[in-house]
């Protein structure tokens, strides 16, 4: 049993240092940014994948101006291969409120009397307590009520613009992208993340498609640093809120 209560006690403090970790990047310092060597896009840009379809393409004079490349004057310059890069703008500008009420009451009663029933309701009065009586022999009633109020109301409003890459493209023909963008003041650093799932049809030409076009966008806007920490609440307070049944 001693074996396993110092096991605990060091599993613990593992996991105190473990949360600090994170803090402890920026203790004194910028926060360090993500090495932009290790992202997905990286990786797709370096390794474009087999063709997956040959076409026939005819020769063209090098005098011309179509030559149904990317590369040409009249070209379209969509992404549509993996590691082509397309620009991802974001406006959200949405509210809800949500507001209902529930009211209910019952009541009900209930009586059973036995005033006269061969004249033993008389010869019991006798035997009972003084003011007590047969008469009214059971008497029950019973009320309850309850109602509830809730509302919702909710505003969100973001205007953003990003860059994201195209990692992967599936069979049936659609696009997978992926972006981040980091932006460091002084000791606070803001990330933008965006990932999610494309038409090449969808995407102007501008190179460029709204968040409510991508499939399962996963949009993520925060940061970390000094600010953010002091804003947190401590990982002992957020274990209480977690356990704590009050």
């Amino acid at each position: 049993m001693k074996k396993k209560s110092i096991a605990t006690k060091f599993a613990l403090v593992g996991l105190v240092l473990l949360g600090a970790c994170a803090r402890l990047d920026h203790l004194g310092k910028p926060p360090t940014m993500t090495p932009a060597a290790e992202s997905p896009e990286h990786v797709a840009m370096l390794w474009q994948g087999l063709p997956t379809e040959i076409q026939n393409q005819r020769a063209v004079d090098g005098s011309s101006l179509w030559s149904g490349s990317q590369n040409s004057l009249l070209g379209d310059r969509r992404a549509v291969n993996k590691g082509d890069i397309l620009t991802v703008v974001i406006e959200i500008d949405e509210e809800a409120e949500i507001s209902n009420g529930t009211s209910r009451s019952r009541s009900s009663s209930e009586s059973m009397g036995v005033p006269h029933l061969l004249g033993l309701p008389q010869r019991l009065d006798e035997k009972l307590p003084t003011g007590a009586s047969s008469a009214e022999a059971v008497e029950l009633s019973g009320a309850s009520s309850s109602s509830g109020d809730g509302s919702v109301s909710r505003s969100e409003k973001l205007e953003l613009r990003i860059a994201a890459t195209i990692v992967d493209v599936l069979p049936n023909g659609v696009l997978a992208i992926s972006g981040n963008q980091e932006v460091r003041v002084n000791f606070e650093l803001r990330e933008l993340l965006v990932s999610g799932y494309v038409r090449p049809q969808d995407i102007s030409r501008q190179n460029e498609i709204t968040y409510d076009k991508i499939a399962s966008a996963r949009v993520s806007y925060g940061g970390r640093g000094q600010i953010t920490d002091v804003q947190q609440p401590r990982y002992g307070q957020q274990v209480l809120d977690a356990i704590l049944p009050f």
